[in-house]
């Protein structure tokens, strides 16, 4: 039996929810997923992008709630440090919290213009200039990171924190058709190619479609 519950939205949609998903996938947390219907307050937060603070994804583990996603990130990492989502160097460390918070709190001109769509495929997606603005940013750290850690993820050989917090601008970037470098390229591959993330993916596919009716305007 499963020790943990992660409450999630939808597998399509829910970038936050993908980021803690995979961050209990990496860290080897035995857990049961739980979905909330689209029609939950929380969950159209999370997919209408309405609010800075989202209940979902949240974690239940031994009668304890945690629902911010790098809350979620820091908990785990205390109680399973062997699985690595925090560099062990200290600088390191420092680096991947500065980028994983970054994340957390900016690149809203990305979000709302590259909405997460799993299933949607846009080739020839023309971005507006706030937005590329902030793809130029993430490329820039991903470079930088990748340059440090010689890869294949941005702290080294093992995917960690700053990985799940990137991994849905991944899935965005490919379904908007956004051109990357060589390097970067090769990172969105890695990160798509986990099996943590094809999971998901076919999880997503296999939602129905109801979701798209969602009164947003990107």
């Amino acid at each position: 039996m499963a020790t943990a519950t992660l409450t999630i939205a939808s597998k399509n949609y829910g970038s936050w929810s993908l980021r803690g998903w995979l961050l209990c996938k990496m860290a080897g947390l035995d857990f049961e997923e739980q979905i909330v219907n689209s029609d939950d307050p929380s969950t159209r937060a999370e997919l209408l992008l309405l609010s800075p603070s989202f209940l979902v994804p949240c974690l239940t583990h031994d009668g304890i709630k945690v629902w911010d996603t790098l809350a979620i990130a820091e908990y785990l990492n205390e109680i399973l440090p062997q699985a690595g989502l925090l560099p062990e160097d200290r600088a390191a460390r420092a680096h991947c919290r500065s980028i994983s918070g970054e994340m957390h709190s900016g690149f809203t001109n990305l979000r709302s213009a590259l909405p997460m769509n799993i299933k949607a495929h846009h080739p020839g997606f023309k971005v507006w200039v706030g937005a590329q603005a902030d793809i130029d940013r993430v490329v820039s750290i991903w470079r930088e990171c990748l340059a440090k850690a010689a890869g294949p993820f941005l702290f080294g050989p093992s995917p960690g924190m700053a990985d799940a917090m990137f991994a849905p601008v991944v899935t965005r970037f490919l379904t908007y058709d956004v051109k990357l470098d060589s390097d970067c390229a090769a990172y969105a591959q890695t990160i798509m190619n986990l099996p943590a993330m094809q999971e998901w993916i076919d999880g997503a596919k296999a939602e129905p479609d109801e979701v798209v009716e969602l009164d947003v305007e990107f």
